[in-house]
């Protein structure tokens, strides 16, 4: 009989089932949500002016994870590697929970809106005219990358917690550079947008 691959990780193929489902109902609850958000307004009495800043830090703290998750795994470390996805995913929920709870209570940050009245004048658009399409392309990317690879990096983990070390790898090869996109691109538009928050 061969030795399990990985013996220091434990793994528990018995809850495939149950984190498949877990999965795909996460996923599809925060995508709805996320298209709830930009048409439902909830008034609250406090500030939360400040969580742009804080989902940018969580977006860039996630991409540091992600450099030690692939540091670790290079060099055969995999109780670090699955440590640095545990915190890179933990990171990833706090942000999620912040963006939700930002973007039921804000209305949305126009990319070149001086005056921060929530209109794009066409003065406005001319001044950031060069710059726009590229702001457009990484809020873009960035969104619907986002959007899409939340099941593909749950699926991952769970490939790793259910001892599918092969198709954990498969995926993995795919999913981390996205993943890392994604949080590197998000203090991208943060700091790009950071002039036109009131």
């Amino acid at each position: 009989m061969h030795a399990r691959p990985h013996p220091e990780l434990e793994i528990y193929p018995e809850k495939a089932g149950l984190l498949k489902i877990l999965t795909y109902v996460f996923s599809a609850a925060v995508l709805v949500l996320v298209f709830v958000m930009r048409t439902v307004k909830i008034p609250i009495d406090w500030d939360v002016s400040f969580l742009p800043a804080v989902n940018a830090t969580l977006n860039a703290f996630t991409a540091v994870a992600l450099v030690f998750s692939l540091y670790f795994v290079k060099r055969g470390r995999f109780v670090s590697h699955r440590n640095a996805n545990i915190t890179a995913l933990g990171l990833s929920v706090v942000f999620l929970l912040c963006y939700v709870a930002y973007h039921f209570t804000t209305d949305e940050v126009k990319f070149g809106d001086t005056n921060l009245d929530g209109l794009l004048s066409d003065a406005e658009r001319a001044a950031v005219a060069g710059i726009r399409p590229w702001y457009l392309v990484i809020l873009i990317s960035h969104i619907t990358l986002a959007g899409i690879l939340l099941p593909f990096i749950l699926l991952t983990v769970v490939r790793a917690i259910t001892g599918k070390w092969s198709q954990h790898r498969k995926m993995a090869r795919y999913v981390w550079p996205l993943w890392f996109y994604v949080a590197l691109t998000g203090p991208i538009v943060y700091l790009m947008l950071r002039p036109y928050y009131p």
